[in-house]
């Protein structure tokens, strides 16, 4: 009975994990992308310049979710509470 519930615990913070993580990737990705076109709409000559690190934000931002993907699918397949 105990196992039951911690195993059902585990499957609902997987789930809250993965729809933190996914609500902020996509709130940051915006956030980033809306300063990028507001930069490039102001100095157009130096757009590569803010692409270039506009994507190296985006890719860091959007390592969080993988990785806390893994977590949610330890907890939900590995599950070190479980004995």
């Amino acid at each position: 009975m105990e196992q039951a519930i911690i195993i059902a615990a585990s499957v609902i913070a997987a789930g809250l994990i993965g729809f933190g993580a996914s609500l902020g990737a996509a709130s940051g990705d915006g956030a980033v992308t809306s300063k990028f076109l507001e930069c490039a709409a102001r100095q157009p000559e130096k757009a590569s310049e803010f692409q270039v690190q506009m994507f190296i934000s985006v890719g860091l931002i959007e390592s969080i979710p993988i990785i806390s993907s893994v977590i949610a699918i330890v907890l939900v397949f590995a599950n070190p509470f479980v004995k």
